[in-house]
Order: C-alpha cells, then sequence, then structure tokens
C-alpha cells in the first residue's frame, strides 16, 4: 500500500511510540487522526493540515463511535488503523513481601480494558467502515514479546497474547474484502513508560540478554510499522522487533 493521501488512525498518538509513528505517516503525506486521553499531549502535538487531533478514551465505546463520525467527515474514510495505545504493567501473581499479597484485580481489569478491550472496540468500528467503503486496508496491533509469557505479567502478557489471537482471527475474517491484520511485537524499549515499569536492574539484565546489548527505540517499531503496510502480502502474523531477545 502507498502511504500518500491514505489516511491513517493511531491511538495513543500523540505521546511515545504513537508520536513517533504519526510524525512518521504525516512526512510520508499520510492523513493522520490521532486518538489520545491526553488533552495536553494532544495540544502539543505540531500543528499539521493534514492531522486530526481527536481527544478520546479509546475503552469508552461512546466516545470512539464519536471520535469515528469526526474522522468520517474530515477525511471520509480509514485504511490504516494503528491499535498503539497500551498500558505497560508489572505485578506479580502472589507477592509474599506485600500485606495483600494477591495481584489486584482492579489492576489485571484495568490492563485488560485498555490492552485488549479497547483494540476490540475501535477495530470493530474501522473494520466495518472499510468493509463498507470497500477499502482494501490495514489494521496493526501493537503487542509486545511479553505475549510469550514473561514473569511478573500476568495482566500485560495476557492482554497481548490475546490481541495476538485476535490479530489471526480477523486475519482470517476480514482478508475476504483485502483487509490484511498484522501484529507487532516490540521487545524493550527505551521509552518513558519503559524507565517507569521497570527498574534498572531489569534494563541492565535485559540489555545483557539481548545479543546487540541495547534496548530498541520508538523509531525501530515506526519503521517495521512503515513497512508492514507498503508490503502487502505480509498477513495474519506477529512481527517481532526485539533485537534478538529471547524471553
Amino acid at each position: 500500500m502507498k502511504l500518500e493521501n491514505k489516511i491513517a488512525l493511531v491511538t495513543g498518538g500523540a505521546s511515545g511510540l504513537g508520536k513517533t509513528v504519526s510524525e512518521l505517516l504525516l512526512n510520508c503525506k499520510t492523513k493522520v487522526a490521532v486518538l489520545d486521553n491526553n488533552e495536553k499531549a494532544l495540544g502539543e502535538l505540531n500543528n499539521h493540515s493534514d492531522l486530526l487531533k481527536i481527544k478520546c478514551d479509546v475503552t469508552n465505546e461512546k466516545m470512539v463511535s464519536n471520535a469515528i463520525n469526526k474522522i468520517k467527515l474530515r477525511f471520509s474514510n480509514i485504511d490504516i488503523l494503528i491499535n498503539n495505545a497500551g498500558l505497560l504493567y508489572s505485578e506479580p501473581l502472589i507477592n509474599i513481601m506485600s500485606a495483600k499479597r494477591r495481584h489486584s484485580l482492579y489492576n489485571w481489569q484495568k490492563i485488560i480494558d485498555v490492552n485488549l478491550m479497547a483494540p476490540f472496540i475501535v477495530s470493530t468500528y474501522v473494520a466495518e467502515l472499510m468493509v463498507i467503503k470497500r477499502t482494501k486496508g490495514i489494521i496493526i496491533n501493537i503487542s509486545s514479546i511479553s505475549a510469550n509469557g514473561n514473569a511478573g505479567q500476568t495482566a500485560y502478557s495476557a492482554s497481548k497474547a490475546g490481541l495476538e489471537a485476535m490479530t489471526k482471527v480477523w486475519a482470517k475474517e476480514l482478508g475476504i474484502f483485502g483487509i490484511r491484520c498484522i501484529s507487532i511485537a516490540p521487545g524493550f524499549m527505551n521509552t518513558n513508560s519503559t524507565n517507569i515499569s521497570v527498574t534498572n536492574e531489569v534494563l541492565n539484565h535485559v540489555k545483557e540478554q539481548t545479543p546487540i546489548k541495547k534496548l530498541g527505540s520508538t523509531n525501530d517499531i515506526a519503521q517495521a510499522i512503515k513497512f508492514v503496510i507498503k508490503n502487502e502480502y505480509i498477513n495474519a502474523k506477529t512481527l517481532d522487533i526485539d533485537g534478538g531477545l529471547v524471553l
């Protein structure tokens, strides 16, 4: 798929990886709609004639529906969906050092809602629009190598494994309409969310276990997204961008 004059929707596109992806697409002359719940971050995005900024909690179906309507009014269609919004979270199932000990049910539900339910909600609306408009589009889900099962990340790993399963299902269901579905699974990235959620001790261990001895960057992932959009024969797969790290 050529990127020029296509319309992309990026969830969580006002900061971190989402911001990098949005900027890359705009540089490729793609029209971009960004959904983000962080109003301040949205305001800090550079104004661009091909950029539509919408404050939206992607776990809220009504807000998502309203956002899709705004995109249709501005751009008419959506060719590319990048389900990027997500939360990185670590908590063991049982923590003997904690008074409560058991994994928080509240935190479990929060991670599942943001990382799994939200992509489901957004994708139902976008896929419906693609089918109605007969758009041969692409849905890209941002997963993680933690989908393989990373100790200390029950909720996060489960949410990403579920996201990869949905990717395979949607590829089978939507392929007849010419819609591709792909997952991108980053390894450990040098981002604010990683540095907040993961201790320096763990990150140093990860670097040592990674064959190229470094963390990835948001640009590494953005370039992979650009690649899978342009290559029209990649479908139903998860592309690991992890520097060779095996969990």
